[in-house]
């Protein structure tokens, strides 16, 4: 029997079963294989791809949902793949147009890569926004920040959930709850007792991923990525809203250097929730 087109093959759900299945994917096209991130997108939102008849996958991508359980209030969309054998025979065009009518009225976004943006342009995304990757080792230098940092308790997670929904702009509990299994340090910022910011540093290959990054300022954005760079021999990487131009030039004052430019879009929404003069890092450009 003729193999199908790729064009009728059809989209399902995947769970973590295909773990293996998305890591591969990801090897394929020369990406990491980032097996911790895939079991915390599979776990914490939704996947979406194509079964290969030969075996493993055509296409994947995950959807992080926010908001109340069943009426998500925003959804980021991330990791949209297509194997290599497969790729520029519309397969992405397909897997985003499902995956943006099974959101309905959902606001949505994502970080593109300059080879995606042309896709998700066409699909009626717009660009809102930048971000810089950056990686390195931290090295201190200068004056140390002078706010006050240290490992967060599980007695600080309702503070930490208040001050994320704040300013992230729409509740994230499923997502910041899993936040001490998935990351090797969780660490809050605080001053006269009341917690002012919050980050965490996830493995991720070889390096620690610094995200979420939630700051009350600079200062505090500061002194909670030189606390995680205390307690940890890896290089740390980091994507960092273009805004916040004093963190950029500090951090890169001490070793992290800049790697790559993702455009921010939006669907369905002019600009993202919450505020932004708070939110430096996102937990992962894939769940925003």
């Amino acid at each position: 029997m003729p193999t199908p087109s790729v064009a009728a093959l059809p989209i399902r759900r995947l769970t973590l079963r295909d773990l293996t299945a998305c890591a591969d994917l990801s090897e394929n096209r020369g990406w990491p294989r980032e097996e911790h991130k895939w079991g915390f997108l599979l776990s914490a939102g939704k996947g979406y791809g194509i079964d290969d008849p030969d075996g493993g996958l055509v296409s994947a991508c995950a959807v992080t949902e926010y908001g109340p359980h069943g009426r998500p209030d925003l959804a980021a969309i991330g990791m949209v793949l297509v194997a290599e054998r497969h790729a520029r025979q519309g397969v992405g065009r397909r897997l985003m147009r499902h995956v943006v009518s099974t959101m309905g009225t959902t606001p949505l976004t994502l970080h593109a890569t300059p080879y995606g943006r042309p896709l998700y342009e066409e699909l009626g995304f717009k660009v809102t926004g930048r971000a810089e990757m950056l990686r390195g080792h931290f090295t201190p230098d200068g004056p140390t920040p002078k706010i006050a940092t240290r490992p967060a308790t599980a007695e600080d997670l309702p503070s930490i959930l208040r001050l994320d929904e704040e300013v992230f702009g729409s509740d994230r509990t499923h997502i910041i709850t899993r936040l001490p299994a998935f990351a090797d340090q969780l660490r809050v910022a605080e001053e006269r007792g009341r917690i002012i910011g919050y980050t965490a540093a996830w493995p991720n290959m070889d390096t620690h991923v610094v995200g979420p990054l939630i700051a009350r300022d600079t200062e505090t954005a500061q002194a909670l990525i030189a606390s995680l760079a205390a307690h940890t021999d890896r290089p740390l990487r980091t994507d960092v809203d273009v805004r916040h131009e004093e963190l950029l030039a500090w951090a890169k004052g001490r070793g992290l250097a800049s790697v790559a430019f993702n455009a921010v879009m939006t669907y369905g929404i002019g600009d993202l929730p919450g505020d932004w003069s708070r939110r430096f890092a996102p937990l992962t450009v894939a769940a925003g």
